[in-house]
């Protein structure tokens, strides 16, 4: 690439080898490097063959991101074109590429909105393998839908490619011609997931589109299957006994692998708390087959009514669980904690554990906040452990305050479903002093954690979570002004100045609003070896280590801990730790984006049984396109399109997350309480639609909205 830019001017690969003195003996290697070069987009090949640097033709490389409604955007590589806003991609240069693919393109004009357009100049590299989709046939022409919607085009089947597939059917298929400027992708038939309607078909598809790993190779259960199913008496050396201290797991009602066991004693006036975690890493050695199944997941994916675990079951549910009663390896965090909540010592150490009990939230609730004694619960040691552990926990929780931790009070919802596996109720999740129990120790282990690599100035993947941009902060402030409200921190604020405003709304009418958009400002929170801190908890270093059975960068943790213990230094193999916080930062969102799409669909699928019913919702989103509704107790959100608010034009207000009507005045704003009719459910799109209602007409589409002040903004 140097050679490329100091000639100044386009070479041809003969010019340059000999430029740059390549042997006869080198030119096979050097023509396979000028290749990928090209591929990566790092050169670019002109009509003449001559390769030229992209920022020299003005050609930027980048991903294509589509959209549903046709048109697209490139997104630049910061690495070599050196990133920039996205380029705005019209339906005529969408019809030639598919959403992530990497491409070429040139810059070409501004349009109607100000946004700079481009011209797709090459396909680089394709996106798209495999396609999840609905088959179609429309006078004798075959094709599918994409259940992506942002692969917006068709593509068509040859009549040998669609096999004994039907119309109707969810297929997956697998490109055999690319798109082009004159034509459709061409693509055949290589699975067939079934029906529509069939039970189980909206985790088939997600797994699909979202490209999530779910059966295991056969070298990964070999490897799981030798381990047999006890521990063995040479697993038990250079370990601490601890089977006879009354550990044991508190999880959910369905929970079936269980990655932490908990104790806690007094301690002159402090005390002394145990948490035992899986030793997954005694198990999983970087490098085997089990590891490169594990690292290509990241972590398990927990569907509604099913998991694709990111361990075989036979360690995931078995050997690694911590089941009562049963020998298990664990590495434990043994920490010294002061009468007012505050870690003075801890130390890590591989140990061998006989969980005393498989206890559930809502048992040890009742047991501490009733006195009920479950069967599980007869032992007296373990009512000990537990009575402590409640007293440590407040404690904890105290110095959660005084740390400004920030503490989101959300309800969660529950799905209840039947025989066929479709939503039967949707409840409130009620969480209660138990999780929360919980939550506190796994927190202390987890800093324990970060602080021993921290200490030995290891390295290890951190969980970094990052304040707010400065826009989105612009944007926040603007409307807490509104509604006479103050962030404190100035531009920089601080956990405790967000934990001060939660405290401050907690008797407003609108504090689930003004809580969601706090939330809302804040960055997601992701791995890297970087020690950033984490803001939300208030942690100067944070780091996962207590669910290595579910969660790859707490199986690199235990490895980069057993190596300080050893005097020795781990380094993963085959990639950096950057490329791997990288990694495990997309698994997560990846499962987080199959598991919300598969909720979408089953609330869909609830929603269609109450077309035409109204109910009660929440504002919970202002667009210029409408407002979106969350339903009251079900969590189910719905759109109320712009057109749908009467005959009037509408003035979209980011600011003041409004919309008002110009001719009628009427101001549409979050938080508002409204009525809706459900008019329309699509599940292949997610989408629910509703109208406003007005009670006192009993009609759709009525005005209902508001004038003058509502929730503190002046209108």
């Amino acid at each position: 690439m140097n050679a490329v830019r100091e000639a100044g001017v386009p070479l041809l690969p003969a010019a340059l080898a000999k430029r740059l003195q390549v042997d006869a003996a080198d030119k096979a290697a050097f023509q396979t490097l000028l290749a990928q070069l090209v591929k990566r987009g790092a050169l670019f090949a002109n009509r003449k063959g001559a390769l030229c640097l992209p920022a020299a033709l003005d050609v930027v490389v980048g991903t294509v991101l589509g959209h549903p409604d046709g048109f697209g955007f490139l997104r630049p590589d910061k690495d070599e074109s050196g990133g920039g806003d996205d380029l705005f991609l019209p339906p005529q240069e969408m019809f030639k590429v598919l959403h992530g693919d990497k491409v070429a393109a040139r810059r070409i004009s501004r349009g109607e909105r100000g946004r700079v357009e481009a011209e797709v100049l090459d396909v680089l590299e394709r996106g798209q393998r495999d396609i999840v989709g609905r088959l179609h046939q429309r006078r004798g022409v075959w094709f599918v839908v994409a259940e992506d919607r942002r692969l917006n085009q068709d593509f068509l089947l040859t009549p040998e490619g669609r096999g004994t597939a039907k119309a109707g059917d969810v297929v997956v298929v697998e490109i055999v011609e690319p798109p082009t400027a004159s034509h459709e992708a061409i693509v055949r038939v290589k699975e067939v997931l079934g029906a529509a309607d069939d039970d189980g078909i909206e985790i088939a598809i997600a797994l699909r589109k979202h490209a999530l790993p779910f059966a295991f190779s056969e070298a990964a259960e070999r490897c799981a299957e030798k381990f047999g199913d006890g521990v063995k008496p040479s697993d038990l050396k250079g370990r601490r006994d601890l089977r006879d201290v009354p550990l044991v797991t508190i999880d959910g009602e369905t929970a079936r692998d269980f990655d932490d066991a908990v104790y806690a004693a007094k301690s002159g006036r402090g005390f002394r708390l145990i948490v035992a975690i899986a030793d997954v890493s005694h198990y999983v050695k970087d490098g085997s087959a089990l590891d490169k199944a594990a690292r290509e997941r990241g972590t398990s994916v927990y569907f509604p009514r099913q998991v694709i675990p990111m361990l075989p079951e036979t360690l995931s549910n078995g050997l690694c669980s911590l089941n009562p009663a049963v020998d298990r390896l664990v590495m434990a965090c043994d920490m010294t904690v002061s009468a007012k909540g505050v870690v003075q010592d801890y130390t890590f150490y591989p140990a061998v554990i006989r969980s005393r009990a498989r206890l559930t939230y809502n048992e040890v609730w009742d047991y501490l906040s009733r006195g009920t004694a479950h069967p599980a619960l007869k032992a007296e040691d373990v009512r000990t452990s537990l009575d402590t552990l409640y007293v440590l926990f407040k404690r904890f929780f105290e110095q959660r305050q005084k740390r400004g931790a920030i503490d989101f009070e959300t309800t969660e919802m529950e799905m209840h479903f039947d025989k066929r596996g479709k939503i039967e109720k949707i409840t409130p999740l009620v969480r209660n002093d138990a999780h929360r129990l919980i939550e506190e120790c796994m927190l202390a282990a987890n800093v324990c954690a970060a602080e021993m690599v921290r200490a030995h100035h290891a390295q290890a993947l951190f969980r970094i979570h990052e304040g707010p941009t400065a826009e989105k902060l612009a944007a926040l402030k603007a409307f807490l002004a509104l509604c006479a409200l103050r962030l404190g921190g100035n531009e920089k604020p601080t956990t405790k100045d967000y934990a001060k405003l939660l405290q401050q709304i907690q008797t407003r009418e609108d504090k689930d609003l003004l809580q969601t958009l706090l939330l809302r400002s804040l960055q997601r929170a992701e791995y890297s070896p970087k020690e950033e801190g984490h803001f939300g908890l208030a942690y100067p270093a944070y780091t996962h280590f207590t669910s290595p059975i579910r969660r790859y960068p707490d199986l690199l943790e235990h490895r980069a801990l057993k190596a300080i213990l050893a005097g020795k230094t781990y380094q993963p193999k085959g990639d950096s730790w950057e490329a791997l916080g990288t990694h495990c930062s997309m698994t997560e969102r990846r499962a987080d984006e199959a598991t919300r799409e598969v909720e979408t669909w089953l609330k869909c699928l609830y929603m269609q049984r109450h077309l035409n019913d109204v109910m009660m919702g929440t504002v919970s989103g202002v667009t210029n396109f409408g407002l979106f509704v969350t339903l009251d107790g079900l969590a189910i959100d719905g759109l109320v399109h712009v057109t749908e608010l009467g005959q009037d034009y509408f003035r979209f207000d980011a600011t003041r997350h409004t919309l008002t009507g110009q001719r009628s005045g009427v101001v549409y704003t979050l938080a508002q309480r409204v009525a809706v009719q459900v008019i329309r459910v699509d599940p292949d799109a997610g989408k629910i639609d509703f109208a406003l209602w007005d009670q006192e007409s009993e009609g759709r589409g009525q005005k209902s909205g508001i004038r003058g002040q509502r929730s503190g903004i002046r209108t």
